[in-house]
Order: structure tokens, then C-alpha cells, then sequence
């Protein structure tokens, strides 16, 4: 059968590779045809490109796990091949997603509640789990206020887009989440967006934006922990910022809260500032073993903004009752000693991880975190890598332009507190050999 990705693949060229230039190289948005008026028709040579990388197996993205989240992971690529092996991909940094105790609270709202909230919570949509949630989530926090959404993505855009209106600003960290970045794009014009760290470059800013517009609303977005480069802001110095210029300061915790510090508050536990940032949002998805998110702040009114005038809150469903007993019992053990116990034996697995690549070689980015950053440089190279990985037994992720700069492709690797030495060890000499190999192979052809 002679495919239109066949057919891309052979009119493609690209060094020893030959035939297979367009799977190595490239990004969705280097083939997405703008000139085509129908708008489907637009993403023709995108979906040959995906299936070009199929092909050849550089394509690892929209796998389907056939067994439970944990330290080994086995299923199946897009095209149906199977895969399996030691599984750094999945976030679920404290490894609760298959606890015993969250999978009882799940069975049991599902019993005593049912399955779902079946309104938003602008109307009947909230339960007393949820509501009950958002309590406790308030006091994990230190703050008055909590809101919960049944997906982290609404909770990040739901609280931007309804803090800002078109004629105020909002200065945002170059690296801040897409959720971030397209509320506020969504909302105003007036997007500013600072290179990735830079409190300078924020003050600058906000000085320039409070001169020429001093009736104007300012929000400064950042994160506790960002996940592409696992590095932190210090986010108390914007903070004192934001109170001078009369801005307010936006935090998403999605990676580091209930996994860092002795209480599991995270970089905001470290740097001394919980409770003290402006707006708190968060997702559950990394660490509290469910999908779904957190707005919490110290403002009563806002509550109401979020409920009845924020779109992915007022007309969407609530979150469900599964979630809610969910992401309570992950929210007890969390602050529990189970929960100090798991974020130490995270810490040493993290550790572990990074000073074994770093000896072999690797470059790793950022601080220690549950997120291990390992560069591969190289496009087509990294897509070779990462074929032969999976190959070789074990399971990662691989971040691509236009998520990362051209040539930074990486590993995103993921750590989980039950992951053994022996896994570590494992994937560590399964990831020296993939570089080994594949370099051998890029030299030579395939």
C-alpha cells in the first residue's frame, strides 16, 4: 500500500537518512497549510507528517496504557505496535494513583454519591465532597478562599481570563503554562510577555506599564516550578514587586505542591511565602492522583467572580464526586507522615536519577525536582533516541519544538516515589545505550 506518508517520505530528503527527512525533521506547525482556504484541509500534510513518523518510528506521542499508572507501564504506540518497560512518562510524583486508600474513597462516593455532578457549580453541580475540599484546600494552602474546577487547564485560564479585562495588562513569564498564556492572550491585548526568570525585566515592565496607564489593572503570572527547564522564580521579590506598582502577583504550584518541603507547600514553603501570594492556582493531576484544579486566594468576592462570571467554571460541569474523594484522601495522606515518608523516598529517587546521567554524560537542567530535564539537542537525533529507548525497554517523553527551542528537544523524565534503585539503574543504562546506538546509527544511515 503506497500511503501518502509513504509517498511524503520518499519526495523528503535529509542527510544519511534519506527517505526518512520529513519523520526527523520538522514540527506541526511546519507543515500546517495556511494557505488553503478550507479549514480542514489545512491540517492534511500535518496528519501525513504524523503518520510519515509513524512509519519509522519516531512518532511517541497518544499511547494507550494498557495497565494502571506505576513504575512499569506497558501498551501500545498509535499504530497498534506494542511497547513496554520502566516507566519515567506518567506524573504521579508521590505514586498515589493506584493507592489502596484513594481507589477505596473513589468506590465509595461512587456508592454513596454516584458518578457525576451532573450541573456546574454555578447551579447544583457542587457536593459536599467538593465543597468539603475546597475547605480543607484553603487551610493546606493558608488561605480563606478556595475554588475547584474538574480540570487544572480551566482552573489556569478560568482565573486569568476573569481577573482581566481588555484594557488592563498582564506580564507573563515567556515559559508560563499554554493554559496561562492563552487566557491572557484571551483577554487582552495588552500581553507582555518577559524573558523566563527575569525579575528585572518584570520591573521594567511594570514601571513602563503603571507610568503610561496609571488606572490600569496589572496581573504578573508566574509558577512555583516550571516543567520544561525544572527551575523557580523567587517568588517572594515579585511579590514585593507587584504590592509597589499596585499589580497583582498569579502563581501555578501544578508541579511542586504536596511533592516538595517538609508539609509538601512546595518553593512557596521554601521561599516562606505560603499564603502570601496574591492568587493561588493549582492542578491535581501531578501529585493528588486525579485530574482537576484549584484557584485560592484571600478575596471572598473573587469566590463569586469564579462561580458566576468565569466561563470553564459557570458553564461547565462541576467537579464530580469521584474526583473530590479523590483528591481528599490524596489531600490527608499528603499531610500525613505517609506523605512526608514518600516525598523523602521521592527526593532520593530524584537524587539518584540525576547524578547517575549527569556521571554518564548527560545534560540535565533546572534543580532537583520530580521533573529530570535531559537535553538531547538535536531533532532528528532525539527522535531516534527515544525510538530506541522504548525499544530497549524503557518508556519516556519527548518534548519537541515548538514546546522547547529548535535543537533543545529533551526528556521530560518523570520520578515517582515508588520507583526502585534498580529502576533507576535500569533506565539509566537503557538511556546511555539509546545515545550510544542511535549516535552510531546517525553517523551511518539507518
Amino acid at each position: 500500500m503506497l500511503t501518502k506518508s509513504k509517498q511524503l517520505l520518499e519526495a523528503a530528503s535529509w542527510g544519511p537518512f534519506d527517505g526518512a527527512g520529513a519523520a526527523a525533521t520538522g514540527n506541526v506547525f511546519d507543515f500546517y497549510d495556511q494557505s488553503v482556504p478550507d479549514l480542514l484541509s489545512r491540517w492534511d500534510k500535518v496528519g501525513q507528517w504524523f503518520e510519515a513518523r509513524s512509519d519509522v518510528g519516531f512518532d511517541p506521542y497518544q499511547r494507550v496504557v494498557h495497565t494502571g499508572i506505576g513504575t512499569k507501564a506497558s501498551g501500545t504506540q498509535r499504530n497498534g505496535a506494542p511497547f513496554s518497560g520502566v516507566n519515567f512518562a506518567s506524573q504521579d510524583y508521590l505514586s498515589l494513583s493506584a493507592h489502596p486508600q484513594l481507589i477505596a474513597a473513589a468506590c465509595t462516593a461512587a456508592r454513596d454519591m454516584g458518578v457525576h455532578s451532573a450541573g456546574s457549580a454555578a447551579l447544583m453541580g457542587n457536593t459536599a465532597l467538593s465543597v468539603e475540599l475546597e475547605r480543607r484546600l484553603a487551610t493546606f494552602t493558608g488561605y480563606q478562599h478556595c475554588t475547584v474546577f474538574p480540570i487544572g487547564w480551566a482552573a489556569g485560564y478560568g482565573a486569568v481570563k476573569t481577573l482581566l479585562r481588555k484594557h488592563d495588562h498582564v506580564v507573563i513569564d515567556a515559559l508560563a503554562h499554554a493554559c496561562l498564556q492563552e487566557a491572557a492572550a484571551d483577554a487582552t491585548p495588552n500581553v507582555h510577555r518577559v524573558p523566563h526568570l527575569s525579575n528585572a525585566a518584570v520591573e521594567r515592565r511594570l514601571e513602563r506599564i503603571r507610568r503610561a496607564h496609571g488606572d490600569a489593572g496589572i496581573l504578573v503570572v508566574t509558577e512555583t516550578l516550571f516543567s520544561m527547564d525544572s527551575d523557580v522564580p523567587d517568588i517572594a521579590a515579585l511579590q514585593a514587586m507587584c504590592r509597589r506598582f499596585d499589580a497583582t502577583l498569579l502563581v501555578d504550584c501544578a508541579h511542586d505542591l504536596g511533592a516538595f518541603g517538609a508539609t509538601g507547600r512546595g518553593n512557596l514553603e521554601a521561599q516562606g511565602m505560603v499564603g502570601k501570594v496574591d492568587v493561588l492556582m493549582g492542578s491535581f493531576s501531578k501529585t493528588f492522583a486525579s485530574t482537576g484544579g484549584f484557584v485560592a486566594c484571600n478575596n471572598a468576592a473573587f469566590k463569586f467572580g469564579l462561580r458566576a462570571a468565569c466561563g470553564p467554571s459557570t458553564f461547565t460541569n462541576a467537579m464530580t464526586p469521584l474526583q473530590a474523594a479523590v483528591v481528599l484522601k490524596a489531600l490527608e495522606i499528603i499531610s500525613g507522615p505517609e506523605g512526608a515518608e514518600r516525598r523523602q523516598k521521592l527526593m532520593s529517587n530524584i537524587l539518584r536519577l540525576r547524578g547517575s546521567l549527569e556521571a554518564s554524560g548527560f545534560t540535565l537542567l533546572g534543580v532537583p525536582s520530580a521533573i529530570v530535564p535531559a537535553v538531547l539537542g538535536d531533532g532528528p537525533l532525539s527522535r531516534l533516541m527515544t525510538r530506541t529507548a522504548f525499544d530497549l525497554g524503557a518508556v519516556v517523553n519527548l518534548v519537541e519544538h515548538p514546546a522547547v527551542a529548535r535543537n533543545g528537544a529533551r526528556w521530560r523524565l518523570q520520578v515517582m516515589a515508588d520507583h526502585s534503585d534498580a529502576d533507576i539503574d535500569l533506565f539509566c543504562s537503557i538511556a546511555t545505550q539509546a545515545r550510544s546506538d542511535s549516535e552510531h546509527m546517525f553517523r551511518g544511515g539507518l
